[in-house]
């Protein structure tokens, strides 16, 4: 699989996440960098030969503009939540892979339930990494929790981290396979 590398320049001040570690690292005005991915809401760029993530919402300090949301039907009813879900876990990605983590076959569980009231749903994930030491397993959580939670009546959700059974290739979509060339 070829992939295009674009060469950006840093604008501002801006920080990003180290991959694979996930330690945050600041990038000065100035700086050279290339995007190796741009997927979901973040950006991976190369910078001195180390892999980054910038957050879809710094976008500008590499002049480019924020990756859209899914998008919303205007009236959102509860049975459409789990619709919306999983179109939302699809704009997630493992920063290193350019494959969402659904197709990759990160989520183990995605539970919906209503809470008191009857407006609003608890969310419930179960995901796993393609390997339990990757440090942006914190980072990959944050994104799901943060994108399900900004969705139309989820008034909650937990993301687990869960590693038993350990992720295999077996857990991959046809789509998944086929973009990495396997």
């Amino acid at each position: 699989m070829k992939r295009h590398r674009e060469d950006v320049l840093i604008r501002r001040p801006v920080r990003v996440e180290r991959i694979p570690d996930g330690s945050p690292q600041d990038l000065a005005a100035g700086e050279l960098a290339q995007i190796t991915q741009a997927l979901g809401s973040s950006f991976t760029l190369l910078v001195d030969g180390q892999l980054v993530r910038l957050k879809g919402a710094d976008a500008d300090a590499i002049g480019k503009t924020p990756p859209e949301a899914v998008a919303l039907p205007d009236k959102v009813e509860l049975e459409d939540v789990s619709d919306l879900v999983w179109q939302t876990l699809k704009t997630c990605y493992d920063p290193e892979i350019p494959v969402d983590i659904v197709e990759l076959g990160l989520i183990y569980r995605c539970d919906i339930e209503p809470l008191e009231g009857g407006e609003e749903v608890k969310v419930w994930i179960d995901l796993s990494l393609t390997a339990p030491g990757c440090g942006m397993g914190e980072s990959i959580a944050d994104e799901v929790c943060d994108k399900v939670l900004a969705l139309p009546r989820v008034g909650e959700i937990t993301v687990n981290m869960v590693f038993d059974p350990p992720w295999d290739r077996s857990r991959m979509s046809e789509a998944a396979m086929l973009a990495l060339g396997m």
